[in-house]
């Protein structure tokens, strides 16, 4: 399999395991595919992904503990609403608390 491809079913795998009414940082689902060094290609696949997919890309965010909106700002407004409709905290700005809505990464080793 080309790696490009191996790269973005690892970020999807570990996106789809990040727990409705959590948030993790695109460092973290970088290291849970198995690529700790590319926290950035993590954010250009999930911008890559398709309107209307199932994958909750939306509880991806800073390290931080915010939403980006640069240069996405219509994204950012989504991803602030779909947050905020699963429990998760978020001010317009797209200001979270991740000592609060931050997942720990339970089960993570198993099935990725």
């Amino acid at each position: 399999m080309e790696e490009r491809q191996a790269f973005r079913e690892a970020v999807c795998r570990a996106v789809a395991r990040v727990p409705k009414g959590t948030v993790a940082s695109y460092g973290q689902i970088a290291w849970m595919a198995g690529y700790p060094r590319r926290p950035r290609q993590v954010g250009m696949v999930l911008k890559g992904l398709p309107e209307g997919t199932d994958l909750p890309w939306h509880r991806i965010v800073s390290v931080k503990g915010y939403v980006p909106s640069r240069g996405r700002w219509w994204g950012a407004m989504l991803q602030i609403q779909r947050l905020r409709e699963e429990g998760v905290e978020v001010d317009d700005a797209g200001n979270l608390d991740l000592g609060r809505f931050g997942w720990t990464g339970a089960g993570v080793g198993e099935g990725l």
